[in-house]
């Protein structure tokens, strides 16, 4: 039985409070005057060689009177577009710490996510690799209920006690002069989003809790009949994921740019998801089992794991090229705007994302002896996790915050919030049961497991 260490469970602790704190110094310091984001604007201007904010404010001069009310009216359209743009970039700000919230949550949440339908897989499919790796999955998936509730609270929030912050649909104001959106607000409107959300969550959380179930009862049965249950509903809920994990994808992420939709993307955050899962599953077991708590798992076992990491690394540079390539080959404007904000405002973590989600995978995973390495493979997790961060960041911030956006203390202070949530959530799962599955029908041939 795994015993949570005071030393790890007050780092969760110290973890959260400082993310809470850094989380309510990121709120405080959203909210800009009218004056504060001008002035800001004029720095930025004044540095950048223009004077575009100085040349608003010009009042024109001429003697004629037609001539004088034709540039009145110019001018005060330049003041009304000038307050316009200040508006706009304060409200950017005011969305940072909502959108860095929101995207630590949802990477949190979507680890565990990846992780219940990497388990389902494992036992519908019978594998006979893994199951001394069950109770870790397990563990892990015990924070899918606490993450997704957080994830849409924070989206419901946002469009409730914000202001519309994450999620322009949200604003009724914006509906009302956006054709395209009213055609989406059947689907898109905030009663309905919440339901399916709830939805989701109860079907995601039902199946973790009678997994769970089948799975403690079949280390003390005398028959294989909890682990019947198990297969069966593995096999249900499957089927319940895929639709669902491409709704959700839908609703909780490809929302924030209504105007944009890729047919490919529920796929495409799957496949962040999956390996960001795996990945995880991966640095738990190591340090696990350099606590001596999985004497039972050896280094094939950690080969296999770190093969998924590699695999689906490649799998989620197909969808990202698949969607990218063909948008940008069929140029089509309302389809290349969503990559165009992307590659201009955010060309570091766009381009750079691929390097750590992809070339860095497949140079230091490819060889069979490496993914035997602990620590090899602890650096190839980290970078592989931080590269998919990236991915949900260039996912979210692009369409709430525009070209307002830096990694600074409202990102970092969001990560370590969850983290801490998260690390405290999983290994508290763990201690509740044995880390060996003592009677499920395949745990000889896992523990016997050689590659």
């Amino acid at each position: 039985m795994y015993t949570f260490s005071n030393k790890l469970k007050t780092f969760s602790f110290i973890l959260m409070i400082l993310g809470a704190l850094g989380v309510g110094y990121g709120f405080m310091t959203s909210h800009k005057s009218f004056e504060e984001v001008e002035t800001l604007l004029a720095e930025e201007s004044h540095h950048g060689g223009g004077h575009a904010v100085e040349a608003s404010h010009e009042t024109p001069s001429h003697d004629a009177h037609a001539t004088e009310n034709a540039h009145g009216e110019e001018a005060h359209a330049e003041v009304d577009a000038h307050k316009e743009h200040i508006e706009h970039v304060q409200h950017q700000i005011a969305n940072r710490p909502w959108s860095a919230l929101y995207v630590a949550a949802f990477f949190f949440m979507m680890i565990a996510l990846g992780i219940l339908a990497f388990y389902a897989i494992q036992i519908a499919s019978q594998a006979g690799w893994s199951p001394v790796l069950f109770r870790v999955m397990e563990g892990i998936t015990a924070y899918v209920l606490p993450g997704a509730l957080i994830v849409l609270g924070i989206a419901v929030a946002s469009g409730t006690i914000g202001h519309y912050n994450l999620f322009v649909w949200m604003d009724p104001e914006v509906v009302a002069h956006d054709k395209l959106i009213q055609g989406k607000s059947g689907w898109l409107n905030i009663g309905w989003f919440t339901f399916r959300g709830l939805v989701f969550i109860a079907g995601w959380s039902l199946y973790r809790h009678f997994a769970r179930k089948f799975s403690i009862a079949q280390d003390t049965a005398e028959d294989n009949s909890n682990f019947k249950k198990s297969f069966r509903i593995a096999a249900g809920f499957l089927v319940f994921f895929i639709y669902t994990e491409s709704m959700m994808s839908w609703d909780w992420i490809m929302s924030v740019d209504p105007h944009w939709f890729s047919t490919l993307f529920g796929w495409y955050v799957f496949a962040s998801m999956f390996v960001s899962g795996i990945t995880v599953l991966a640095l738990i077991t190591i340090y696990l089992k350099s606590r001596n708590y999985l004497e039972f798992v050896n280094e094939n076992h950690l080969h296999d794991v770190a093969k998924f990491m590699f695999a689906f690394s490649i799998f989620w540079t197909y969808l990202w090229f698949s969607q990218f390539m063909l948008i940008w080959y069929s140029n089509i404007p309302e389809e290349v705007t969503y990559f165009i904000s992307r590659f201009n405002d955010y060309k570091l973590p766009f381009l750079g994302m691929v390097v750590m989600n992809f070339v860095f995978p497949i140079l230091m995973l490819m060889n069979a002896d490496y993914k035997r390495i602990p620590w090899f493979v602890v650096m190839a997790g980290l970078v592989i996790l931080a590269g998919h961060y990236i991915d949900i960041f260039n996912m979210i911030m692009p369409a709430t915050v525009g070209d307002r956006w830096f990694i600074g203390i409202p990102e970092i202070s969001s990560i370590v919030l969850f983290a801490g949530l998260f690390i405290f959530v999983v290994f508290t799962a763990l201690t509740k049961a044995p880390l060996l599955v003592k009677g499920y029908p395949f745990r000889k041939e896992s523990e016997d497991f050689h590659y």
